[in-house]
């Protein structure tokens, strides 16, 4: 009787370490899953940023070039003006 009861304790531990065994690794998967998601939305956010980045940095270089047109434009106007 003593022998047959530390069977069955020891099959229950067998099985409750199998389980908490799968447990822990389909936690691990769960883990490996949202980092690579995490992941993907860094790279993601990272590529927009760089596009906004280079837009305003466009959009600055173009009104800069409109705004030495209209001086270059008011200057000539100034001179033939005076002439």
């Amino acid at each position: 009787m003593l022998n047959s009861r530390r069977l069955r304790d020891e099959e229950a531990r067998r099985k409750a370490q199998e389980h908490f065994d799968k447990v822990k690794h389909h936690d691990a998967e769960i883990v490996k899953e949202r980092e690579k998601l995490q992941q993907a939305d860094a790279e993601k956010t990272a590529r927009l940023r760089a596009l906004r980045l280079a837009k305003e940095a466009a959009d600055k270089a173009a009104a800069a070039v409109a705004g030495a047109q209209q001086k270059s434009t008011a200057v000539r106007r100034k001179h033939s003006g005076a002439a």
